[in-house]
């Protein structure tokens, strides 16, 4: 398998960690974001979206997307379990991995790409050229603030998001929380004692590293 990469960039970054966890033999290409590589004729064989990761098959089969990457690999390397073993657990995973990526993820993204003056342009990620519109960037702080409330409020007790083991839902909200900080955005000491606990207890884990 190839696993094209992109080591400073957040989504690669879930896919990654899921890589680790597995401990799937891959080879690694990275693409480079900052000088645009990813809209070269090259990659853009590979991925017509423009985007990483991408995951390549032996076959030729390529994924794209980190929950097609990861239900791909969950049923080839079922060992460990990230998207829970039960049905209950599957379900409470996934309904998570959703609402993080909804209430997370997207809210940096769009303070992130319709702020920084380097993606003037650039405001969404793919093939096509989209304006900023500050007003999304605004929007997108003040969701983010509500998301790091709302984890807050579901690790109380618990120490993992979704299950009672580390699972795709945390993958997913750790690169987030981490994200964030690109936008100048943590969680604080005094609302979100439980969100930091949480992560302090995630940095022994060698997958976060990479």
């Amino acid at each position: 398998m190839i696993f094209y990469d992109c080591a400073t960039a957040p989504s690669p970054r879930r896919a990654r960690i899921f890589l680790a966890e597995k401990n799937v033999p891959h080879e690694v290409v990275q693409i480079d974001l900052v000088s645009q590589q990813q809209l070269g004729e090259e990659y853009r064989a590979i991925n017509p979206s423009c985007t990483v990761p991408a995951l390549q098959l032996t076959d030729g089969t390529v994924f794209t997307e980190n929950l097609g990457i990861a239900a791909y690999l969950e049923d080839r390397y079922p060992e460990p379990a990230l998207m829970g073993s039960s049905s209950s657990e599957k379900g409470a995973i996934l309904n998570w991995n959703a609402m993080i990526e909804f209430q997370g993820l997207m809210p940096v993204a769009e303070a992130l790409r319709n702020s920084t003056p380097r993606m003037q342009g650039r405001a969404i990620t793919g093939p096509e050229n989209y304006e900023q519109i500050p007003a999304l960037a605004e929007r997108g702080v003040k969701r983010v603030g509500h998301f790091f409330d709302r984890l807050n409020e579901q690790l109380k007790g618990r120490d993992f998001i979704a299950s009672d083991q580390f699972s795709l839902a945390d993958i997913t909200a750790v690169v987030v929380v981490d994200f964030a900080r690109i936008v100048k955005l943590t969680p604080s000491e005094d609302k979100h004692p439980d969100l930091l606990r949480w992560r302090k207890q995630l940095s022994d884990r060698p997958s976060l590293h990479l």
